[in-house]
Order: C-alpha cells, then structure tokens, then sequence
C-alpha cells in the first residue's frame, strides 16, 4: 500500500532504518515536545521504543523533498498498528491498551481489529493536509485487510484532571461504547470521566477542548470507553477510543478512502 501526493509519500514502513526514523519522531513530539519522562536507553538514542514495536507495523508519512544526514527518510507522521489476530496469537504480545483498560469486550469481537497507537505528526505539518493523507492511508488499510472495529488511546497533554472535566463529562456523556464494546479502564487506575451534568456542558467549548486527533474520531462516529488513566510516564490523561468501521459514515468513507491524492497534493505542494 503506498499513496504519493506531491512530495510526500504515505506508506508502511519497510526496512528497520525506516522504523528507527519513525520511533525519532515519536521521541520529538512525545517526549521533546510533551515532556514524556524517557528511559535511558530511549534517551541516548533518542528514539521512543518499545516490546510492542517489533509486532507492528508503522504507517508513516515522508517528506521527499527533505534529505536526512544517515539517509533514512524524512519520517514527519506515523501510525502503529498491532491486528488482534498477532497480539492475541501464541507468542503475540497482547495489546498495549490492555495496559491501562480491560479489553475483555474488545477481545472479544467477532472480527479482525487493529490497534493504533502512537500516532503523531511533526509540529510544521500540523493543521496541513498531512494528516489527511494519513486518514486516506489508513481508511485504505482497512479495507485491504478487512478491520471490523479499530481502537486504542487518545492522550490530552498534562496529568491534571481538573481543568479536563468539561471534554472528558461531554466524551463520557455524548459517545460512551455501547456496554458490549466498552473497554473499562483498569481498577487500579480508574478516573471517573462523568465529572459535570451533562445539561451543563458547552458543546461548543468541550470541541474546542478536543485535541485534533481526538476530535477527527468523534466525528467518524467514535466511541470512549468507560473511564479515564493518567499516565504519569508520558504526561497525559489517556482516554480509550473505539471505531466499528461499519460505523464511519459514507460520506467519510468517500473523503478519506476514494479522495484522489493529486486533490491534497495541491494543498501540500
């Protein structure tokens, strides 16, 4: 699978360079850019890894035009994806979101899914097309490879719950899993979501209090699971999304999966 649109190219990554290049960036946003607290072995690479990436595939998006001084592309987007039929499979690793919720209902399901995590987009590409191109990607991946349902964790920036209570009450109120596919987060560490009555909720303020990524699922027609989890590691407040794909409506479907990339190329340039 592999889209070019300008300059830039959306495909999986192939060679364990590319990966590197692309566990670079996550290092630069999530660690340079939020302040996640780095390992020390992530840290004299700067390079954010870990025992989930060797099962993954990486979607990432490269900037052709920039040239790099190892030679490895310029990697300026990426997506992790882990399918149910690997982490689950004997010797598969499981779910990295089984970590923070208990995805008994998401085990569960009755068809293929696809895990995504670690998604990021370095910070002059944001609010471009770029992402665009990776939804495109993705919407196309789904359908080579059949997905019934796509999940994972969605991060607000800070460990403060306070100052979050109006777009974690509108998530827990307006897009709750139905009970069947709802992931809940893990005793432990479980922070309740619905923090203000629902009639007291700005919708228009809790959307802007919506990170972009985060936003782009609920109007796809994501869920939330059951709860909220500070990760304390990587400074954010974690919420569980949930997409049955059947559920991304047509007119998503035709923008995303079928939108000619010479359209977003005259964006991107």
């Amino acid at each position: 699978m592999r889209i070019d649109s300008g300059r830039f190219t959306v495909r999986l990554a192939e060679t364990e360079a590319e990966v590197r290049a692309a566990q670079r960036l996550r290092y630069q946003v999530f660690v340079n850019e939020m302040g996640a607290k780095p390992a020390p072995e992530h840290q004299a690479e700067e390079r954010e890894f870990d025992a989930f990436d060797p099962h993954c595939k990486h979607l990432i998006l490269v900037d052709n035009s920039e040239e790099t001084e190892d030679g490895a592309p310029a990697v300026k987007g990426v997506y992790r994806l882990l399918h149910g039929s690997d982490a689950l499979a004997d010797g598969g690793p499981g779910f990295y979101t089984a970590t923070e919720y208990d995805l008994a209902p998401i085990e569960a399901y009755d068809r293929e899914t696809l895990e995504l995590g670690r998604s990021c987009v370095a910070e002059a590409y944001r609010g471009t097309a770029a992402m665009q191109l990776l939804w495109m990607a993705l919407s196309q991946y789904i359908v080579i490879h059949d997905i019934g349902l796509m999940f994972g964790t969605a991060s607000f920036h800070g460990t403060e719950i306070e100052p979050l209570k109006i777009p974690l009450s509108f998530l827990h109120h307006n897009h709750l899993a139905p009970e069947g596919l709802r992931p809940r987060t893990l005793d432990q560490h479980y922070v309740n979501m619905n923090l203000m009555p629902a009639d007291e909720i700005s919708r228009a303020e809790a959307m802007r209090m919506l990170p972009a990524l985060m936003k782009g699922y609920m109007r796809l027609g994501g869920f939330v699971g059951d709860g909220a989890f500070i990760d304390w590691e990587f400074n954010t407040v974690d919420v569980c999304l949930v997409m049955i794909t059947d559920k991304i409506t047509e007119r998503h479907k035709k923008f995303y999966a079928r939108r000619a990339p010479s359209d977003i190329a005259r964006v991107l340039g």
